[in-house]
């Protein structure tokens, strides 16, 4: 019984720090929102990754605290999207201004860094 407890126990802890995501990045429309003169954010995730949900939680907050941000999302996992951006760990944050990538972390889950990173971007 105890060890049952204690599987119940893990599988409702694990399942908490699970967030319904998707990759929501576009070549297109990143470079448009680039050319339109927008900040640009992009973050990776990975199913399953707490900090990826507490850092998906601030970005998403962000979009409606800052004007004229673009936030994208992406699954390491994606190859693809990986290679382009030189990602190689989950919960990666960049950001870019003028067609250039001018910030860049790991791991970061502190909304105050997170949004002072996105204000001396504007």
């Amino acid at each position: 019984m105890k060890k049952f407890i204690i599987f119940i126990f893990c599988i409702i802890a694990f399942s908490a720090n699970t967030m319904e995501k998707e990759t929501t990045f576009n070549k297109e429309l990143f470079d448009k929102a680039q050319s339109d003169g927008k900040v640009v954010i992009v973050s990776s995730w990975i199913k399953y990754c707490s900090s990826c949900k507490s850092q998906m939680k601030i970005l998403n907050k962000a979009k409606n605290d800052f004007d004229d941000i673009e936030y994208f999302t992406f699954d390491v996992t994606n190859k693809e999207i990986a290679k382009l951006f030189n990602v190689q760990y989950q919960t990666t944050l960049l950001i870019f201004k003028d067609n250039k990538e001018i910030y860049r972390s790991i791991g970061e889950t502190t909304k105050n860094l997170i949004y002072k990173a996105i204000q001396s971007s504007i």
